[in-house]
């Protein structure tokens, strides 16, 4: 079961949230402040930390932008009476993953954690390399080389890419590309998805007129073959 980070100064709110998840059957540790919680995330390596913002020696907002500066991405959720539009997104600027106001219901923050940890687990099997023919692609680095020759690819190409791998071979259709890729504020048309497809052919294809990779799906857009 996911190991839970708690970061509460105040000792009925810990104890009460050490109930609240060992009941879900979390494994809870705890800490009383911002510096030893740090040390505790770093070292523990928990699968999510709630955190509290106003604690002795570091606050919360410190802990948070502390963990992102080392590129921990452990999952944040913030516990905090401060309820001000400032602070939640002083919160999520410094790279907390939600935000939940003192007094809240067990049940939304139970739902909250699960959420989160749904979400890591996703992200945890997600596909971050590809190997197509001769051409090896990190998605995560967003770097890709035919050989030891690097092969130029744009970070929409990438995300389409990627958005196809996560789809393990079923179609992905123009307008999903355009909603995931592009997204609602902007404007495009189920063209610009196509020449998008036809560039990345030219790329990573060795016959970009009958490619081996990126199949069209007629009717429906386009998938992966492996």
């Amino acid at each position: 079961m996911e190991r839970i980070l708690i970061i509460e100064d105040e000792t009925p709110m810990r104890t009460a949230l050490v109930d609240l998840l060992a009941a879900e059957g979390y494994r809870t540790l705890t800490a009383v402040d911002g510096e030893s919680g740090l040390k505790s995330a770093l070292s523990e390596k928990p699968d999510l930390i709630l955190l509290d913002v106003m604690m002795p020696k570091l606050d919360g907002f410190a802990v948070c932008a502390e963990l992102r500066r080392l590129t921990n991405n452990v999952p944040v959720v913030m516990l905090t009476a401060k309820g001000q539009i400032e602070d939640r997104v002083n919160g999520l600027d410094v790279g907390a993953d939600d935000y939940v106001v003192k007094p809240f219901s067990s049940e939304e923050l139970l739902a909250r954690v699960r959420a989160l940890l749904r979400r890591m687990e996703r992200k945890a099997k997600t596909l971050t390399k590809l190997k197509l023919g001769e051409i090896e692609i990190d998605l995560a680095r967003q770097t890709a080389v035919r050989g030891r020759k690097p092969v130029h690819l744009t970070a929409k190409e990438f995300a389409m890419l990627r958005l196809l791998a996560d789809a393990e071979g079923e179609p992905v259709s123009r307008e999903r590309f355009l909603d995931v890729v592009w997204g609602y504020g902007a404007f495009p048309t189920t063209r610009t998805v196509d020449n998008h497809i036809a560039s990345l052919r030219a790329k990573i294809e060795a016959n970009p007129d009958s490619p081996c990779w990126l199949k069209t799906v007629h009717g429906v857009g386009y998938r992966l073959e492996r």
